[in-house]
């Protein structure tokens, strides 16, 4: 059989992981239901009903609720697996722009960008088909001159990369690479290869310390005072065909791209680079697929674009195929991942689920674009209509009628007509009375652009895969303080409680564009901060009802406690499956456990208010980037497993407080149980106090026995003393007057 005729993927449903979620949801449903039966009996027979026993309620009501969400990514997950090796000819294949966005140099190291640039411009794929854009919004002279060295040093990087089949094209990642990961076919030339390995470790050597030099020279102070005036676009081809260079060694186009930013102007963060990017690319290059990477997520396998075209280039799927999505993976978490910074359940339980649908979300970075699916159907348009769509460039309305048209002449040189028309489309005005953002490009109209413009391309019908190969395609840099995962969470959740309230909320809006199934699994994400209320209502009313002698639960000696138990037991088996069939450990459950608890009362609260203010406009949007710069005590603790709780009062003290409210309750509730005997009454509250104490260990730990600046301040566990004691005394009083 010719190579030409075999699938270039292969997709396999995962048979016995759907039948075990399928029995599970059997399972739980039946105990669910059972346990509503008793609590609407009690309720009846109860005139009128505690106003505890109803917020208990109406929490496990609105759990139930995201549970059965969840489950449509259950339902039908699916793996699969590519061939790169059965693709055409290189010169059959399609070109690909990259698209990296850095912000700002001192929060994203310039050195750390440019890794990352350079692990791009080192991709197994054709030199000529392949274009590499860097977004600067801080438009930093130090990231200008630093792309520069990078582009040089590329010219000597780039031919080693070939000539030894490496694969840690990232050249940081490579040099701290102790595994000398280079391809086993040139054994015999291992002392040619040593001597060139050294050579270009001494050539990255002086790259480094020529951007340290960069960097120390203008001290990167010209990010603060930029924010605050005019900064007008800058288009630049960085790597010139007249440099006087070696013409066999051929390079990716490489570019630099500043935007215009005014104070006056809306920028929409991310989003509203990659829009320029997506302009400015089309009259230069035009590729017909897009790479989108962050800054610090470097291409770790260098056959990720040719397995993103396995299914491009598939006829069967490439006419409704939108994006290709590789999982979000990173270098630096460590094996205890006390942030949950693997994402696991999100790339290796939901992301294969709605794979076995109509595909995953669009997840920020790693992904590859069909730019056609960006700009929707623009061939039964006339030039009126696409003037009004798509802005009133001449250049790149035509560029909207071709593909893969280059536009650099002489070289790798822009004409002056062209580097004005760029320029054009990098100003902060083009979009005004546009779709741009909004219908066209990647969608702004939330912090949560990935998710929000992955949303409406599945409503429009198109379809993504996932590609989770072996070998991480991406790496990046995962977030090492609490601080900055909770801010960063903050923010998503906020985002995505927008895009609920908008008129494109998942369940409504979608309901009529897609599968229901694929519907629940973006409801799931868009309601997710929601798990707020029922954590905060379930970390409080049972244990104030059990300091004042009120049962929530059935007795343990009845036989509906086992109702009551097997739903909260069953859910916990469940997760803990899903750890140990993806690689996870009983350590990384728990330590799972334990951050979903810290988020819901942390970052899913703070995202509800977040999102009630601005809607209320007392809080403007924001985006805090998150610092990739992490010192050495920083680190130190993330290693060691340790909690750091240098954050903001804010985010820390309600954390501290339930923890505290639930000290107090579970010591009053054993002082009960021994006085009064009422452990049979009593046993359900005391024990969720104990669960809730157990999982928040680590607080416990930085209140009591931590010495290190990394604990919990004094002054927080005192406030949150206060706070509990005013608290429970309050709702000790008002319960005595309602009775």
């Amino acid at each position: 059989m010719e190579s030409s005729s075999l699938p270039l993927h292969l997709c396999r449903p995962q048979k016995l992981s759907a039948i075990i979620n399928r029995l599970y949801f059997l399972l739980y449903i039946i105990a669910l239901l059972a346990h509503f039966h008793y609590t609407t009996c009690s309720f009846l027979q109860t005139t009128p009903p505690s106003k505890f026993h109803i917020l208990v309620f109406a929490s496990e009501l609105l759990l139930s609720l995201l549970w059965l969400f969840h489950q449509a990514y259950l339902w039908r997950p699916v793996s699969r697996n590519v061939f790169p090796e059965r693709l055409p000819d290189n010169k059959l294949l399609p070109s690909i722009d990259v698209f990296i966005c850095t912000a700002d140099p001192k929060k994203e190291p310039p050195l750390e960008v440019m890794n990352t640039v350079l692990s791009a411009m080192a991709l197994d794929y054709p030199p000529d088909k392949l274009h590499v854009y860097l977004s600067d919004d801080a438009s930093s002279s130090v990231t200008l001159q630093a792309l520069r060295e990078a582009c040089s040093f590329s010219r000597s990087w780039l031919p080693f990369c070939s000539k030894f089949g490496i694969k840690s094209r990232c050249p940081k990642a490579y040099f701290s690479n102790l595994d000398n990961d280079h391809n086993n076919g040139f054994a015999d030339q291992s002392l040619e290869y040593d001597e060139e390995r050294e050579k270009i470790k001494r050539k990255y050597k002086l790259f480094e310390e020529s951007i340290k030099r960069a960097e120390e020279s203008a001290v990167i102070k010209e990010t603060d005072c930029k924010r605050a005036q005019h900064n007008p676009s800058i288009v630049e081809v960085i790597n010139d065909a007249d440099e006087g260079t070696d013409p066999q060694v051929q390079t990716p186009l490489l570019m630099y791209v500043s935007r215009e930013k005014t104070p006056f102007h809306p920028h929409h963060f991310k989003a509203g680079a990659l829009n320029v990017l997506l302009r400015v690319s089309s009259i230069i290059s035009n590729s017909p697929y897009i790479l989108a990477l962050d800054c610090d997520m470097y291409c770790n396998d260098p056959t990720s674009a040719r397995q993103a075209m396995c299914f491009h280039l598939d006829t069967k799927i490439s006419p409704s195929l939108a994006f290709v999505q590789f999982p979000q993976k990173f270098h630096t978490v460590t094996k205890s991942d006390i942030y949950d910074s693997h994402l696991r359940t999100t790339f290796m339980i939901r992301c294969p689920g709605m794979d076995g649908l109509q595909g995953p979300m669009l997840s920020g970075t790693g992904f590859y674009m069909k730019r056609e699916a960006l700009y929707g159907n623009v061939s039964q348009k006339d030039l009126l209509h696409l003037k009004q769509s798509f802005g009133t460039s001449n250049e790149f309305i035509v560029s909207l009628q071709l593909s893969n048209q280059h536009n650099i002449i002489d070289g790798r040189t822009l004409s002056k007509s062209l580097q004005q028309e760029a320029q054009f489309l990098a100003s902060c005005t083009y979009e005004e009375d546009t779709p741009w953002g909004k219908q066209i490009g990647f969608l702004y109209n939330s912090m949560v652009e990935d998710y929000f413009t992955g949303f409406l391309l599945h409503c429009k019908g198109w379809n993504s895969v996932l590609c989770n190969p072996s070998r991480p395609a991406f790496l990046g840099t995962a977030t090492t303080k609490l601080n900055d995962t909770l801010v960063q969470g903050t923010r998503w959740n906020c985002g995505l409680l927008e895009v609920t309230l908008s008129k494109f909320c998942p369940p409504i809006y979608g309901l009529s564009r897609m599968s229901v199934l694929q519907t629940m699994c973006y409801g799931y994400y868009a309601l997710q901060p929601l798990f707020s209320l029922p954590l905060w209502c379930l970390a409080t009313v049972p244990q104030i009802c059990l300091l004042n002698g009120i049962p929530i639960y059935p007795k343990v000696s009845s036989s509906w406690f086992l109702i009551f138990a097997s739903v909260f037991v069953f859910s916990l088996l469940k997760h803990l499956e899903e750890v140990l069939i993806t690689g996870g450990s009983v350590q990384t459950w728990w330590n799972e456990q334990r951050f979903w608890m810290i988020k819901s009362i942390t970052a899913y609260t703070y995202g509800i208010l977040d999102t009630i203010r601005k809607h209320c406009g007392t809080r403007q949007p924001s985006f805090l980037l998150t610092d990739k710069v992490a010192d050495d005590e920083q680190m130190r603790l993330y290693q060691m497993g340790k909690f750091n709780f240098q954050m903001s009062a804010n985010l820390l003290t309600p954390l501290v407080t339930v923890v505290i409210l639930n000290m107090i309750s579970f010591a009053g509730g054993i002082a009960r149980m021994v006085i009064q005997g009422s452990w049979d009454e009593m046993f359900g509250q005391v024990f969720l106090s104990f669960y809730i104490l157990l999982v928040n260990y680590p607080v416990i730990d930085g209140m009591t026995s931590r010495k290190d600046k990394a604990r919990i301040p004094p002054s927080v566990a005192l406030l949150s003393l206060v706070l509990s004691i005013v608290f429970l005394s309050l709702c000790s009083m008002a319960l005595r007057f309602e009775l």
